[in-house]
């Protein structure tokens, strides 16, 4: 997680002056703030995290120590396909999260027959993905999300224009998840080759192999 310093600069026997750093990792962003105590002209330090939600030093330690318990360094694979022949697709998610010092991988795929393209299967797996995401109790958090689909992964991060309803109404979907969780997606675009594991799932499902792992990673 990332966040800003908000303090006031105050001018001896002057204007007082409210400053905000650039995003910073919190390990940097605590070394800072604790270089600014060596500035008597420095007033009301907070840390600004990207949900809006302000803390003091004391508040960010206990919750970092909060965090370390619940499942964190969240990082979604997603892909979806789709076959035309007999309008079925399926999903896949695979989700990377670490806890108590350890890393632990979900790996969920689905056969749905409601679905009328490829990107709508893609949009219908990154849905998936992040129900699974709910149902791990991640909250409050930034999240990762990676897929080999150049149209969701803009659109999800409205560098694109959805013109079509359906699209935009999963989209919309997603983000109200999101936002119910107080999650703080960034999404990236990979290669296809760099996106097997999420791909695989999808195929299986299409293949009638239904997969639904939890697993601790060594």
């Amino acid at each position: 997680m990332k966040v800003t310093l908000n303090y006031v600069y105050k001018i001896p026997k002057g204007a007082s002056v409210h400053c905000v750093t650039e995003e910073l990792e919190i390990e940097e962003a605590l070394a800072l703030e604790k270089d600014f105590h060596k500035v008597n002209r420095v007033r009301e330090v907070t840390f600004r995290d990207g949900n809006g939600q302000e803390r003091l030093r004391k508040e960010l330690k206990t919750y970092i120590q909060k965090v370390e318990t619940e499942p964190h360094n969240v990082k979604v694979y997603f892909d979806g396909g789709y076959e035309a022949s007999n309008r079925q697709s399926g999903l896949g998610c695979a989700i990377y999260y670490e806890k108590d010092g350890e890393a632990f991988r979900i790996r969920k795929n689905a056969l749905v027959e409601e679905l009328v393209s490829s990107n709508e299967a893609e949009y219908a797996a990154l849905h998936l993905a992040v129900q699974e995401l709910g149902m791990l109790g991640v909250r409050y958090l930034p999240v990762q999300i990676i897929g080999d689909s150049r149209l969701v992964i803009n659109q999800m991060k409205e560098e694109w224009p959805c013109y079509d309803d359906t699209l935009l109404s999963w989209a919309d979907r997603i983000d109200a998840k999101l936002a119910v969780y107080g999650l703080e997606a960034t999404y990236e675009h990979i290669p296809r080759a760099e996106n097997r594991e999420a791909d695989r799932l999808a195929s299986q499902a299409l293949e009638g192999v239904t997969i639904d792992s939890h697993v601790m990673l060594e």
